[in-house]
């Protein structure tokens, strides 16, 4: 294994992906929404036929349990909308916290408005609005 564990990915993927089903969400700090592990489980089971329990789930996120099936895995990756190697590959699962930590930053600056109004942008102004996201972000990350 890596230098990241299952149970840390795991843990991220729930702090930073909005829920799916918000009547059984958790709120932890900050007043952010995670989904619960029965809805994750549900979820699973209803969209993707991989059969799993909510305390299965809450045993890999706590570490308890640190061998999970590919097809498990598959199925959590799947839900959360990651690919199934952000639990294989250490870099990968970089480059995708880097994307999470984006999508965080902008979720904390209201930047609702600018998203609405890109609803009505061509895909190429689309893809030229996020670009520029994207640089300001790098640049502001850089040490100076």
């Amino acid at each position: 294994m890596g230098a990241f564990s299952i149970a840390e990915k795991l843990d991220r993927l729930f702090r930073q992906v909005r829920p799916v089903s918000p009547q059984r969400d958790q709120r932890h700090e900050g007043g952010q929404v995670e989904p619960s592990y029965m809805a994750v489980a549900e979820a699973i089971r209803a969209t993707q036929g991989v059969p799993i329990s909510h305390t299965y789930i809450w045993q890999l996120r706590t570490g308890r349990r640190d061998n999970p099936t590919v097809a498990h895995l598959t199925a959590l990756a799947a839900y959360f909308g990651v690919p199934v190697s952000y639990f294989l590959d250490d870099e990968q699962t970089r480059r995708i916290d880097a994307q999470l930590d984006l999508l965080q930053t902008i979720r904390d600056a209201g930047v609702t408005q600018i998203a609405l109004r890109a609803a009505d942008v061509s895909p190429r102004g689309r893809e030229t609005i996020s670009e520029l996201i994207r640089k300001v972000w790098e640049s502001e990350r850089r040490p100076q």
